[in-house]
């Protein structure tokens, strides 16, 4: 692991261990997501010591910079995305002497021979694909034909892989006609949250939950990812993928296959995937009755979701909810309920194991208390809940109540809790040290999109049109009748 933890008074402390040292080319260097997201995260490892004296990061964009320009660039965007508190200057000096750049021509030959003579030997190769799904083709074919990447080079490459089935086919073989899939990153950035990694941690780690993960003991699961945001500025990639090809087929399908796959012989990167795959496969088809379809709307001028898309008459939801289930021995009869939206009630992800009702209680039905619930936040303030029932204090009789045993990263790790390591940093770590564990697997795209596929076409073909929600609600009403024509109900979503 790269970064330890240890005891001190009552708080975590962590101390980092290096990576190899490598060459990182980001493509796309200029992007906003390499200034939001990947730069930022990259100086934050470097200030914590885990990244080698010698490592450089090349920056390649059609952007017509020289290495100078480009640090200003960067520079600047540390400025906006990095708080002053971890941003010393001699530590950002040093992070910027290590940048260089070469304006490139992706779908030429324009400055490929330049970032050759770039490349050192004997560092880990790694190129982070930060473009449109369009070039990623272009880019493995001119990193292998100009001779730039070698056997042990590894690739990045962000969602979205295909938008269907075929697509996704059609990506993964033009990937693999440039690179073996061990040397493919399909990066998910849910996967690298400290909650997600500590998912795991929880199931196989402890023997006080994995006797009671299966169907004798949990109720339902519930998968919730609600955004604030809409789709402001991305209108018109959005109206073509809509919530489902943009949330539930990657981050919601990764996030139920860690909740239910079967525990892996052991830590690896193949054998956890094998298991994730498992569950893929053994997903039922979806019923159109345990489908809700959402679009938001509003009173506002300008704020409803088909004032902000192209197409006024758009049928693309930005909200879905589903009942799932698993037909396997471990959870038989056990539902699974899913849901993703924009403009919703607050910004919150949460993964909630509801356990079931003891079988008799001896207090009687009026002495208070509910269900056990695991609660796993990954935004915001990520931590683990795990809710039990108590006697609630004082006189007045056995009156039962729920109090939270609670995990909040920020009140275990004290002051540290600012500088834990976001989701992009470690994975880009994970690439750099060549593990595979947290990214999809070419074959875990191809069966989430055989599964994705039919759901979408079923309502295509219907004609079916999104039910209207209310900006800030949670969605709309069919979404909570899901759960009520069942006897349950969805978590709060809390603002």
């Amino acid at each position: 692991m790269a970064r330890k933890y240890e005891t001190k008074g009552k708080q975590l402390v962590s101390r980092v261990i290096p990576v190899e040292n490598f060459d990182l080319v980001i493509f796309g260097g200029t992007g906003d997501l390499a200034r939001r997201k990947i730069l930022p995260g990259l100086f934050r490892r470097f200030r914590s010591g885990q990244m080698p004296d010698d490592a450089r990061i090349i920056g390649a964009a059609r952007s017509d910079l020289d290495s100078k320009g480009y640090r200003a660039e960067i520079k600047s965007a540390l400025e906006e995305f990095v708080s002053s508190k971890y941003r010393p200057e001699d530590a950002v000096d040093g992070f910027l002497e290590r940048i260089e750049y070469v304006a490139i021509d992706a779908m030429g030959d324009g400055g490929w021979k330049e970032l050759k003579s770039l490349m050192r030997d004997g560092v880990v190769k790694a190129f982070y694909f930060s473009v449109a799904p369009s070039l990623f083709g272009p880019l493995a074919e001119r990193l292998h034909d100009f001779k730039i990447a070698d056997r042990d080079s590894r690739i990045v490459v962000e969602k979205p892989f295909g938008r269907d089935l075929e697509s996704a086919r059609a990506l993964n073989k033009t990937l693999r006609d440039s690179f073996e899939e061990d040397q493919i990153y399909r990066i998910d950035h849910y996967l690298g949250k400290e909650t997600v990694q500590n998912l795991m941690a929880v199931r196989f780690g402890n023997m006080l939950f994995e006797p009671l993960w299966n169907s004798k003991y949990v109720d339902h699961v519930q998968i919730t990812v609600a955004e604030e945001v809409g789709v402001d500025g991305r209108g018109a990639y959005y109206d073509r993928s809509g919530a489902m090809r943009d949330m539930v087929q990657n981050h919601l399908m990764q996030l139920l296959c860690l909740i239910a796959m079967e525990p892996p012989s052991r830590f690896d990167p193949d054998a956890v995937r094998d298991e994730k795959l498992k569950v893929i496969r053994a997903l039922d088809p979806v019923a159109s009755r345990d489908i809700v379809r959402g679009q938001y709307t509003s009173s506002k001028k300008g704020e409803g979701y088909l004032e902000q898309v192209e197409n006024p008459d758009s049928q693309t939801e930005s909200f879905i909810a589903m009942k799932l289930h698993i037909s396997n021995w471990r959870w038989s009869g056990v539902p699974f309920f899913l849901r993703t939206g924009k403009r919703l009630k607050a910004r919150q992800s949460e993964i909630s194991i509801i356990f079931k009702d003891t079988p008799h209680s001896i207090f009687g039905d009026d002495s208070g208390g509910s269900q056990n619930v695991l609660a796993i936040r990954l935004q915001p303030n990520e931590g683990i809940t795990l809710s039990v029932t108590i006697k609630e204090p004082g006189p007045g009789g056995m009156r039962l109540v729920d109090v939270p045993l609670d995990m909040t990263f920020a009140d275990a790790l004290g002051p540290d809790a600012e500088d834990v390591p976001d989701a992009y940093e470690r994975l880009i770590m994970d690439v750099i040290r060549g593990n595979q564990t947290l990214f999809m697997r070419g074959d875990e795209v191809e069966a989430a999109w055989a599964w994705t596929d039919p759901l979408i076409e079923g309502w295509a073909s219907k004609g079916d049109r999104p039910s209207p929600y209310d900006v800030g609600s949670t969605g709309p009403e069919e979404a909570a009748i899901l759960l009520h024509r069942d006897g349950r109900r969805w978590r709060e979503i809390r603002s």
